[in-house]
């Protein structure tokens, strides 16, 4: 049984909607939001994707529980407007200032995707602690893979990704960035190559083995972008290096043989 119709209503009457604003909203026909309503008929996936993501909802929550106004006040739908103004801090040295970020491990990926916007489930998760400037909406992934890797730099597979919360109303993303996309099934980790428009990217992997691929925003739960890595493996030079560290030993042999002859 799905209660998406029973929180659609719910969710109108405490934002004060009408079904003809609602479904202005998410570009719906008003006779379509009665029957959601009157459970005659259900959203498509897009369209339930859009209003978990303007709500501060989970689809599954949409979907699977009839959410009580006590349990809304909990996610964004309340608190954009309900939250007390936060208290003053005493003033310190930006750089100096530690956040806890939530550590999203690869297993329990899946229970992300599903429950992140359950404050207790993110409460719940690891909590790394780092003295950044960031802000305090950061989240940290675990990476799988290498697509993010080529020639010993990169993105390593299980390196950790600090990550700073883009805006899905407006997403200012920025070509060579590097983005985490958490969509309904994956982590997608990437570079951003080109904006082909304003709904459609095309993202490309550092290692050329996978080349690129295009991606639509709507499929985007979360947008986060990359901003630092933690790693535990140590890079050896690059064949590059190692032939200039070759040169410079070269050089100051050449120097001294030349300085004994000098002598």
């Amino acid at each position: 049984m799905s209660y998406v119709g029973k929180n659609i209503r719910k969710i109108r009457t405490v934002k004060k909607l009408s079904q003809a604003a609602f479904a202005e909203l998410f570009g719906l026909a008003r006779p379509s939001v009665g029957a959601y309503e009157e459970g005659r008929s259900e959203p498509k996936m897009e369209t339930l994707i859009q209003i978990a993501q303007h709500f501060g909802l989970s689809v599954d929550l949409l979907l699977t529980k009839e959410l009580t106004v006590n349990e809304l006040y909990h996610f964004d739908i309340y608190q954009k407007e309900a939250a007390p103004a936060p208290a003053a801090q005493p003033a310190a040295r930006a750089d100096q200032q530690a956040h806890v970020t939530p550590f999203v491990p690869a297993a329990r990926l899946l229970e992300y995707i599903v429950q992140h916007h359950d404050s207790a489930f993110l409460d719940a998760l690891p909590p790394l602690t780092f003295p950044h400037t960031l802000g305090p909406a950061t989240r940290a992934f675990e990476i799988v893979g290498a697509e993010m890797q080529h020639q010993q730099q990169g993105l390593r597979h299980q390196d950790v990704i600090l990550c700073r919360r883009v805006d899905l109303a407006a997403p200012n993303l920025r070509v060579q960035r590097v983005y985490a996309f958490v969509t309904q099934s994956k982590l997608l980790v990437r570079r951003l190559a080109e904006r082909i428009s304003p709904t459609h990217l095309r993202l490309r992997a550092d290692n050329p083995d996978y080349g690129t691929e295009e991606f639509a925003l709507d499929q985007a739960l979360e947008i986060w972008e990359v901003k630092a890595v933690f790693t535990t493996h140590l890079r050896p030079p690059s064949t590059l290096e190692e032939r200039l560290t070759r040169l410079e030993r070269q050089v100051e042999e050449l120097l001294a043989r030349l300085s004994e002859q000098d002598d």
